[in-house]
């Protein structure tokens, strides 16, 4: 069974930092581009940040361009997304996903993740 777990989530206030990880088992995911979205109340989901499954390429959102950075250390099978200079608008429970194998492109489509998380929330208070 694949299972991506989050965390990391919390209550922050604005400028400040966090770091999530996602960390996937059933099986290695070390092909799988890997991505994090969000999603704040009464909003749709929305792409947050990619990455290829060969780890040389990172996408992200205008929003958060600058301010977020997505890495992943294959030999934990594990995702990570730094978070810093947080906003209140920020606000959002994030989810983990993961492409199937070899698969790359459309990275902000959450339609072309198959396997996602339980989601964690962060909170970012002004």
């Amino acid at each position: 069974q694949v299972q991506l777990v989050e965390s990391g989530g919390g209550l922050v206030q604005a400028g400040g930092s966090l770091r999530l990880s996602c960390a996937a088992s059933g099986r290695s995911f070390s092909s799988n581009s890997m991505g994090w979205f969000r999603q704040a109340p009464g909003k749709e989901r929305e792409f947050v940040a990619a990455i290829r499954w060969s780890g040389g390429s990172t996408y992200y959102a205008d929003s958060v361009k600058g301010r977020f950075t997505i890495s992943r250390d294959n030999a934990k099978n594990t995702v990570y997304l730094k978070m810093n200079s947080l906003k209140p608008e920020d606000t959002a429970v994030y989810y983990c996903a993961a492409k199937k194998p070899y698969y790359s492109g459309n990275y902000d489509s959450p339609h072309t993740y198959d396997y996602w998380g339980q989601g964690t929330q962060v909170t970012v208070s002004s």
